[in-house]
């Protein structure tokens, strides 16, 4: 395949990481803090209404499949925001020479949370 100017342009998945890695810090600068607020602030002092923490209550809303969906949004898409930032620290403090081990750890762990995600999710 052709690419600017005539070039060949090398094919890389760096496109893939680097979107996941953004919806993941979009995800954690727009959603975490009204969740710290929820959780930290309005339930602990009593502002969230009677009984929050009811399990049924809690079980009826998480088995809608849209909060289901985004749960899933919430839990995966920062795991690889976390996995991309890591890997460029661990690589900029010098492991360089094992960048592809870095690679696979950190993303596969990404992949495992998102998959054992997924999991718990389907089953709820």
């Amino acid at each position: 395949m052709a690419g600017i100017g005539g070039v060949e342009m090398a094919k890389s998945n760096e496109p893939i990481w680097w979107s996941l890695f953004s919806a993941g810090g979009m995800v954690a600068a727009m959603v975490f803090p009204i969740l710290i607020i929820i959780t930290g602030i309005l339930v602990p002092f009593g502002l969230a209404g009677d009984d929050p923490l009811n399990f049924e209550r809690i079980h009826s809303a998480v088995s809608h499949p849209l909060i289901k969906l985004t749960l899933f949004a919430v839990i995966s898409l920062p795991l690889f925001h976390w996995a991309h930032r890591f890997r460029f620290t661990l690589v900029d403090v010098g492991l360089k020479s094992v960048s592809t081990l870095i690679s696979i750890l950190c993303y596969g762990g990404a992949i495992v949370g998102t998959i054992v995600s997924v999991v718990i999710l389907w089953n709820i």
